[in-house]
C-alpha cells in the first residue's frame, strides 16, 4: 500500500514538472545573441544603442558651437538643463545637488528617449529572426537594471556622507522598525521597476489593440496620450530617485 502510494506521488509530481519550472517561461518571442555561456537580448541591445546614439547625436549638436546669446537648439539644451537641475534641487537639497545632476539627468533623458522610441517608430517594420523590436523599458530585465543602479546610487550616498552610521537610519525612530525599514529598501527597487515597465507595456499594447481594430484615425489620439504618460514615466522615475538619494543623505549619522 505505501509503495502504491509513493507510485502514485512520483507520477503526479512528475505531470507537474513542466508547470513548476516557472524560470523558463517566457512571453512572446525573443532575439538573443550567444555569448559564450551567456545569452543577450538582441532586441533591446539595438534599440538601448540606438537611444543612446540619437542622445549623445542632440548633446554634442547641441553644444559644439556655444554662444553668449543661446539660439535654437543650445537655448533647447539649456532650458531641459535647467529643468533637470531643478528636479535634483527640489529633491536633494541646495549644497548636495549638484553632484547628483549627471545621474538624474542621465535616467530621465534614458528613460524619455526609449519611451518615446517605443512609442513614436513603427518597430514592427523591421523584420527579426526572432520577435520584434521595440522600447528597451518593455523590458523587465531593463527597467529592474535601471532601479537598482538608484538603488546603489542612494546607498552610496548615504555611505559617503554619514559612513557606517548611515544604517543607524534603519532602527529610528524606534528600533522595532527595523524589519520593516530593512523590507523598504527592498521594495524601492521593485515598486520603481514594476511601475515604468507595467505603464510601457501597457501603452503599447493598447496602441497595438486600437491599431489592429481601426489602423487609421483612432490610434493617433492614443498615440499621443502615450507620448504624454511615456514623459511622465520618466519624470516619476528621475524624481523618486533624486528624493531617495536626498532622504539617503540626510544627516542620520550625525
Amino acid at each position: 500500500m505505501l509503495l502504491n502510494l509513493y507510485q502514485n506521488n512520483l507520477h503526479s509530481s512528475e505531470g507537474l514538472l513542466p508547470y513548476l519550472n516557472i524560470s523558463a517561461v517566457e512571453v512572446g518571442q525573443h532575439l538573443y545573441w550567444e555569448l559564450g555561456a551567456y545569452k543577450v537580448h538582441g532586441q533591446v541591445f539595438i534599440v538601448t544603442w540606438l537611444v543612446i546614439a540619437v542622445l549623445l547625436a542632440i548633446a554634442f549638436l547641441g553644444t559644439r558651437n556655444l554662444k553668449r546669446i543661446p539660439e535654437a537648439l543650445q537655448n533647447f539644451m539649456e532650458y531641459l538643463l535647467e529643468f533637470l537641475q531643478d528636479i535634483a534641487k527640489n529633491q536633494i537639497g541646495e549644497h548636495e545637488y549638484r553632484n547628483w545632476v549627471p545621474y538624474i539627468s542621465t535616467i530621465f533623458l534614458f528613460i524619455l528617449g526609449s519611451n518615446w522610441a517605443g512609442a513614436l517608430i513603427p518597430w514592427k517594420l523591421i523584420q527579426l529572426p526572432e520577435g520584434e523590436l521595440a522600447a528597451p523599458t518593455n523590458d523587465i530585465n531593463t527597467t529592474v537594471a535601471l532601479a537598482l543602479l538608484t538603488s546603489l546610487a542612494y546607498f552610496y550616498a548615504g555611505l559617503r556622507k554619514n559612513g557606517v552610521g548611515y544604517f543607524s537610519r534603519y532602527i529610528e525612530p524606534t528600533p522595532v522598525l527595523l524589519p520593516i525599514n530593512i523590507l523598504e529598501d527592498f521594495t524601492k527597487p521593485l515598486s520603481l521597476s514594476f511601475r515604468l515597465f507595467g505603464n510601457v507595456l501597457a501603452d503599447e499594447l493598447v496602441v497595438s489593440v486600437f491599431t489592429l481594430l481601426v489602423p487609421i484615425l483612432i490610434p493617433l489620439p492614443v498615440m499621443i496620450l502615450g507620448l504624454f504618460a511615456s514623459s511622465i514615466q520618466a519624470l516619476i522615475f528621475s524624481t523618486l530617485s533624486a528624493a531617495y538619494i536626498g532622504e539617503a543623505l540626510e544627516g542620520h549619522g550625525e
